[in-house]
């Protein structure tokens, strides 16, 4: 049942917001004595190493699972939804129209990548049940870029935005870690933390240009469906 949702939510063509809907409906049946569900999202700040320029920022929302191989140790992984990094405050370059390149050439550029990422990591808590550590590698599905020229005048800001899909590879790939801290004792309580992730794959086609993804994340987990039936108690009980 698990593999089954990874891949359906995945490569189905739904939105973010009807695959949380899904998550919500599903919670129930997907929680189980050694698997924790529920929704994760929060913010994240990415740049792109090995471009001179500025980070960005923006929400994230998905969906996790923590695996239970044999406490206090875990698998936990699922889908970012909604996850987009790149970087800010760069150089416009060129468009090819003398027009809007005086339009713009004082102006910013930003970048926005989005993608669907899949964390898989190694999730270890410790003796008192809240705080855990985790750690492993994360892969992702480009499905849209834009880069966004933007230029300040006194009437108001000039945007103009270029579909930019088609210059990324569709594949990211990198290694995650992080720390967080669970607000109860529960095995299946609300969560919150601190990861980073750092890409290994340069993200350009073109082999002249190299890049690659960098973010650091603040979330927040809350687990979906988890009564004190499915293995909700505390720990010390058990």
């Amino acid at each position: 049942l698990v593999h089954f949702a990874f891949l359906w939510f995945l490569f189905m063509p739904l939105s973010s917001q009807a695959q949380v809907l899904i998550s919500l409906i599903f919670g129930e049946t997907l929680n189980t004595d050694k698997v924790e569900f529920g929704l994760g999202g929060g913010y994240n700040f990415s740049t792109l190493n090995g471009i001179d320029a500025g980070g960005r920022h923006d929400f994230n929302l998905g969906f996790y699972f923590h695996i239970e191989l044999k406490r206090p140790s875990y698998i936990s992984t699922g889908v970012m939804v909604k996850s987009t990094v790149g970087a800010g405050k760069m150089q416009p370059y060129s468009l090819g129209d003398d027009h809007l390149d005086s339009i713009f050439t004082n102006g910013t550029l930003e970048k926005k990548i989005h993608y669907f990422y899949v964390p898989v990591l190694y999730h270890i808590r410790l003796n008192d049940n809240r705080w855990f550590v985790e750690g492993g590698f994360m892969a992702g599905l480009r499905h849209k870029a834009v880069d966004i020229f933007e230029i300040e005048h006194s009437a108001g800001n000039v945007q103009l935005k270029a579909d930019v899909r088609d210059e990324y590879r569709r594949l990211d790939f990198g290694l995650m870690g992080g720390v967080g801290y669970k607000f109860r004792r529960e095995i299946k309580s609300v969560s919150m933390g601190l990861s980073y992730y750092y890409g290994l794959v340069n993200i350009f086609k073109d082999p002249n240009l190299s890049a690659r993804n960098t973010s650091l994340y603040v979330y927040i987990r809350i687990p979906i469906g988890a009564g004190k039936g499915k293995n909700g108690d505390d720990p010390d009980s058990q």
